[in-house]
């Protein structure tokens, strides 16, 4: 029993301290690279800088119109390249929040939004064949006979009459194709195509025909919309508040760490080793979500961080009031963390009820913060109620210290 938990307790450490070490520093392993954490978050523009713009309807519209808007802005914006985005309806008015990080500069930013998205095949006689109203779809694909990247398009039964009519009589001669007044593509046509598909070639690469799919897509909005705000942020803000959220993070953490050390002694360790794989796994969480990271959310992490370390203080004061009632060690350890759990778990739910209520009825700031409140919530009670668990109980069953004193508070 007593290697076994030494065993578990000595692997456990490792894993967790040669975790915490790669994700805070990569590693490179001859080919196989893991990236720091922090180079795989997504930053918001509060941190990062960019655009922010609100786009207001023009007349009366609809909660239905101002919702399918929403969506086609948001297809354009993140089918332009532009990622990490947010496309928000503002609530009480007929305005579309947009912040996109990372761009600075504003009018390319208004044009991207701004396209209407009109598809146009037109013949050698300048005749339009088709419009973006006769596509059904468009993806993206790869022509076979060159390896290069087009977009695909499938026709609507009328679209495919149209062009099925229109490339039997152009057969040997061009049908330009425009996006907007911008000619994309003019292929001469080799044959007549009747099965209502066919390809827009001429992209450079995988992401503008990407791009291109994904503006015919959205083509024209429902509304007429018009810029009421335009406000580039620069990165000076990010540049100044990454660094000192990152220290006070430190520092906070770090005297949370050795008050804990201090006070609860080898309970303290322990609480210790499973703060920092909740560290872990709310980082991995946030990058596997690909939530972006702003100031408010840095608070709302750092208020889980006590929460955390809330959980493991219940959990060893009540086994420090059954060592004080004469229990041994290990049934100490047992009946701590089975009659603190209900504490535990009404803390963290009421928390939990909270953090939905500001997420789905909050916007912005308040959503990103309540976000990653939620999921430090979570994760801590996960920490607290298994890993803290399984370790204490592994380094009390290793039998390396027996003396109840290093399991009591150092004030009683």
């Amino acid at each position: 029993m007593r290697k076994k938990g030494t065993i578990a307790f000595i692997i456990s450490t490792f894993l967790i301290l040669f975790f915490a070490y790669t994700l805070l520093n990569g590693l490179n392993l001859g080919n196989y690279e893991v990236k720091p954490l922090k180079s795989l978050l997504s930053l918001g523009l509060d941190l990062k800088g960019g655009v922010y713009i609100e786009e207001e309807a023009v007349g009366q519209v609809s909660k239905e119109d101002l919702e399918r808007t929403r969506q086609l802005l948001d297809l354009r914006i993140n089918n332009l390249g532009v990622k990490e985005s947010t496309v928000a309806i503002i609530p009480g008015v007929n305005r579309i929040r947009i912040e996109i990080p990372g761009i600075y500069n504003a009018k390319s930013a208004l044009d991207a939004i701004g396209k209407t998205g009109e598809l146009k095949f037109i013949g050698p006689d300048n005749n339009v064949i088709l419009t973006g109203k006769d596509v059904a779809d468009a993806t993206v694909g790869v022509d076979q006979r060159n390896n290069q990247p087009v977009v695909q398009l499938k026709l609507k039964d009328e679209g495919t009459k149209k062009f099925a009519e229109a490339t039997t009589k152009f057969i040997g001669k061009q049908i330009a194709i425009y996006m907007d007044d911008d000619m994309v593509s003019n292929p001469t046509v080799q044959d007549a195509i009747t099965g209502g598909e066919a390809i827009i070639t001429g992209s450079k690469d995988i992401e503008e025909a990407k791009r291109l799919a994904g503006i015919i897509k959205s083509g024209a909005l429902p509304i007429k919309i018009s810029p009421a705000t335009v406000e580039t942020i620069g990165p000076t803000l990010g540049a100044e508040a990454i660094p000192t959220s990152t220290k006070a993070a430190v520092v906070g953490v770090s005297l949370v760490m050795i008050f804990m050390l201090l006070y609860y002694k080898i309970p303290g360790l322990i609480a210790d080793l499973a703060l920092i794989v909740y560290m872990i796994l709310t980082g991995l969480i946030f990058v596997s979500i690909k939530a972006t990271l702003t100031l408010p959310g840095i608070a709302g992490l750092l208020l889980s961080i006590g929460m955390a370390v809330d959980a493991n203080v219940l959990i060893f004061e009540r086994i420090k009031e059954e060592l004080n009632l004469g229990k041994s060690l290990k049934a100490a350890v047992d009946l701590g963390f089975h009659r603190a759990f209900t504490s535990i778990f009404d803390s963290q739910i009421t928390t939990l009820i909270a953090g939905f209520v500001l997420y789905f009825l909050g916007s912005g700031s308040v959503k990103g913060f309540a976000l990653t409140l939620n999921i430090g919530v979570l994760c801590s009670l996960l920490t607290a109620v298994t890993i803290t668990r399984f370790l204490l109980k592994s380094f009390v069953n290793s039998g390396i210290i027996t003396n109840v004193k290093f399991y009591r508070p150092s004030v009683k």
